[in-house]
C-alpha cells in the first residue's frame, strides 16, 4: 500500500486522510478546481478549529498552489481565525444601526461578563467574542450571531442569558435558523457537507415578511419583463397598480405616520 503521509504534517495536526479526501472531493465540484479554496479552508476549520500552517499546505498541495497563495486568500477574510475559536463564536454587529440600538452596550457587556476582550476566548474555551460589521439584517437590530446563525432585537440582559445558556450546555435555537451547533460543526457545513438540517426552524421574520405581505394585501405585482415592454415603457407600467406607483402610505412606515405629504406644486426653491 502507498505511503499516503502527508509530508508537510508536525505530527499534531489533525488533518490526514480523510480531511485529503474530502479536499479532492471539494474541488472536483468545480469547473477548475482553484475555485474550491474558500470550502476548503472552512473544512481546515471544521478539523483543526482555526486555518493552521499545515491546514494551509494541504489545500495548496491539492489545488496546486503555492503556500503564499492560500494564505492570502485566508488572511483576507475575516472568517477564517489565525487562533483557536471556541466551541461558539459569538458575534455583536455595532456597525452603525445596531450600535445606535444598543449593539454596543451589549458588546462592552459581554465583555465584561465573560472577561475576554475582542477577538478572544473565554478560558473555559466555549465562547469566542468578536464584534462584527453589518450582518445585513438591520431591520431586526440591535443583532447577534452564534456560529453564523441569527439572534434578532437582543438587549445586554438576553445577550448574556445567551452565553450563559450556550456554556452551561443548555439547547439553544435560533429565532430564524437552526438549533445551534459546534463552531466546528457549522463550519463543516459551510465547506459544502450539509447536516440535513438546512430547513431547520423559520428563515423569514416578521420584519423580513413585511413587505410581501403588503404586497399580497393590496394585490401589487412587479413589471413584466423587458421583453414585453413596448417601446413607451407602457406595458410594464400597465402592471403596475395606482397604489404601487403612488409608492408607500406614511402609515406603512413607523414613526412617519405625522409627516405630511407636500404635493403643492407652487412651492419654488430660491
Amino acid at each position: 500500500m502507498a505511503d499516503t503521509t502527508v509530508p508537510y504534517s508536525t505530527g499534531e495536526t489533525k488533518i490526514g486522510d480523510t480531511t485529503i479526501a474530502e479536499m479532492r472531493e471539494l474541488a472536483a465540484r468545480y469547473p477548475v478546481g482553484r475555485s474550491a479554496l474558500l470550502p476548503m479552508l472552512h473544512l481546515v476549520q471544521s478539523v483543526e478549529g482555526r486555518i493552521t500552517p499545515e491546514g494551509i499546505e494541504a489545500c495548496a498541495h491539492v489545488l496546486g498552489l503555492t503556500g503564499a497563495e492560500v494564505s492570502a486568500v485566508a488572511t483576507f477574510y475575516t472568517m477564517y481565525k489565525r487562533r483557536p475559536v471556541g466551541d461558539y463564536h459569538v458575534g455583536v454587529c455595532t456597525n452603525t444601526l445596531c450600535a445606535v440600538m444598543g449593539g454596543d452596550l451589549i458588546f462592552e457587556r459581554l465583555k465584561q461578563h465573560l472577561d475576554v476582550g475582542n477577538d478572544e476566548t473565554t478560558e473555559d474555551g466555549k465562547i469566542t467574542l468578536e464584534h462584527l460589521e453589518c450582518n445585513a439584517a438591520c431591520d431586526y437590530a440591535p443583532v447577534m450571531m452564534v456560529n453564523w446563525e441569527f439572534f434578532d432585537d437582543m438587549t445586554p440582559e438576553s445577550a448574556t442569558q445567551l452565553v450563559d445558556d450556550l456554556r452551561e450546555g443548555t439547547e439553544v435555537k435560533s429565532p430564524r435558523g437552526a438549533t445551534i451547533c459546534t463552531w466546528k460543526e457549522a463550519e463543516r457545513v459551510l465547506a459544502g457537507f450539509p447536516d440535513g438540517r438546512a430547513d431547520e426552524g423559520p428563515t423569514g421574520g416578521k420584519a423580513t415578511l413585511a413587505g410581501l405581505r403588503l404586497a399580497r394585501e393590496r394585490n401589487w405585482t412587479a413589471p413584466e419583463g423587458s421583453h414585453s415592454r413596448s417601446s413607451n415603457g407602457r406595458a410594464a407600467e400597465a402592471s403596475v397598480s395606482p397604489e404601487a406607483a403612488a409608492g408607500p402610505r406614511p402609515e406603512d412606515q413607523p414613526g412617519k405616520e405625522s409627516q405630511a405629504v407636500h404635493t403643492d406644486d407652487s412651492r419654488k426653491e430660491d
